[in-house]
C-alpha cells in the first residue's frame, strides 16, 4: 500500500465513485481501481460495498476512512509547516476564475506570481459560473460575492462596486441618462446565468432605490462578452469596477450616471477545507489583495469611486 492510495480511498468515498474520484485525480480508471485494491488487501477487508450501479461504505470503512482522513490531514499539515519553515513555494496550484476579470486582470497576476516563485506551476478554469469543489479539480475559486455554504473556507480580497457603462459615442446618439428612470430608452447589456437573464437593475442614491426592468438585444453568460459590447457602443450595461477598470481609466468608456449606485459585491478566494489553504495560496491571497487595492485606488484617483470603498470591511 502506498501513500498516495490512501488519497485515492478518500476521493472515491467522497464522490461514491471510483470514475469519479479518478477524474477529478486526473488519473486512469485502473490506476485508481488498483489503489483502492491495494489498501483493501492491506488491510484484510472490503472497504466499499460495490454493486453493478453504486458503490457505498462497508462497517469497516465507515469505521477506518474517518481516521484515515485526519491522519492525512496531519500529515500534509506537517507537509506543508515544513516548507513554510524552509521558505519553499512548490506544487500545482489549481485555481477557478471569473471570465473577464480572469482573462484581463487575475492572468497577468499569476504570471506575476510564478516569476516569483517559478516552483509553482497553475492550472485554471474559467467561468462564471459557480466552481463545485466536488466536481471540478480546483483547489481554490475566486469569485463575486462571499461564500453561501458554511464548509467552505474564504478570504475576502476586496469591496467590488458595480458601475452603469457606455461608450462617449454611445451617449452622443442616444442621450446620457441623468435618473433610473431615463433607462427604459436604452439598450441594455446582459449578464445570463444558469439560463436566467439579469435584466432587472438595481440602484440607490442613498436615499432612495429604484429597480428598472430594462429592454435589450444582446444577453451572454460570458462576462467578458457583455464587456466587448459595451466597447463597441453597443448598449449600456452594468459591470463590476474591476472588470471594467482598464477601460475606465484609459477612457474607453465612461461612469454613467454616477449619483446612482448599482450593486455592490465583494471578492473572495475561497476554498473547499482548511488543509487547501497552503502557504502558496495565502501568500497567492495577499496579491490578490495587493494588485486589487492599487488598482481601487487608480479609479478613486481618477474620480470613478468613493474613496470610502477602501476603507469598507
Amino acid at each position: 500500500m502506498l501513500l498516495q492510495d490512501l488519497n485515492v480511498v478518500l476521493k472515491v468515498a467522497e464522490f461514491g465513485s471510483i470514475t469519479a474520484a479518478a477524474t477529478h485525480l486526473d488519473m486512469r480508471i485502473a490506476t485508481a481501481s488498483a489503489a483502492l485494491k491495494r489498501v483493501e488487501a492491506s488491510l484484510g477487508v472490503e472497504l466499499f460495498v460495490r454493486t453493478t450501479r453504486s458503490l457505498r461504505l462497508s462497517n469497516a470503512g465507515e469505521k477506518y476512512l474517518p481516521q484515515c482522513e485526519q491522519a492525512m490531514g496531519l500529515l500534509e499539515l506537517a507537509r506543508q509547516n515544513v516548507k513554510g519553515d524552509l521558505d519553499i513555494i512548490d506544487g500545482e496550484l489549481r485555481i477557478a476564475i471569473p471570465s473577464d476579470l480572469g482573462r484581463n486582470l487575475i492572468t497577468p497576476w499569476l504570471d506575476e506570481f510564478m516569476d516569483t516563485y517559478p516552483d509553482l506551476s497553475i492550472r485554471t478554469n474559467i467561468s462564471d459560473s459557480n466552481v463545485d469543489f466536488y466536481r471540478d479539480s480546483v483547489d481554490m475559486a475566486l469569485r463575486y460575492g462571499s461564500p453561501e455554504d458554511s464548509n467552505l473556507y474564504g478570504f475576502k480580497i476586496c469591496n467590488v462596486p458595480g458601475l452603469l457603462c457606455a461608450t462617449t459615442a454611445y451617449l452622443k446618439e442616444y442621450g446620457e441618462p441623468t435618473h433610473p428612470h431615463d433607462l427604459v430608452s436604452h439598450n441594455g447589456l446582459f449578464y445570463q446565468l444558469n439560463d436566467v437573464i439579469h435584466n432587472v437593475w438595481t440602484f440607490h442614491d442613498h436615499k432612495n432605490n429604484y429597480k428598472i426592468k430594462m429592454s435589450g438585444n444582446r444577453a451572454s453568460n460570458d462576462g467578458e462578452l457583455v464587456r466587448r459590447w459595451c466597447l463597441a457602443g453597443k448598449g449600456i450595461a452594468v459591470k463590476s469596477c474591476l472588470d471594467i477598470s482598464d477601460d475606465l481609466l484609459n477612457d474607453r468608456v465612461v461612469n454613467v450616471m454616477p449619483s446612482f449606485k448599482p450593486r455592490e459585491t465583494e471578492l473572495w478566494l475561497v476554498c473547499p477545507t482548511r488543509q487547501s489553504i497552503t502557504p502558496a495560496v495565502r501568500l497567492l491571497r495577499d496579491k490578490m489583495r495587493e494588485k486589487c487595492a492599487a488598482l481601487l485606488k487608480q479609479l478613486i484617483e481618477k474620480g470613478v469611486l468613493d474613496k470610502r470603498v477602501l476603507q469598507k470591511k
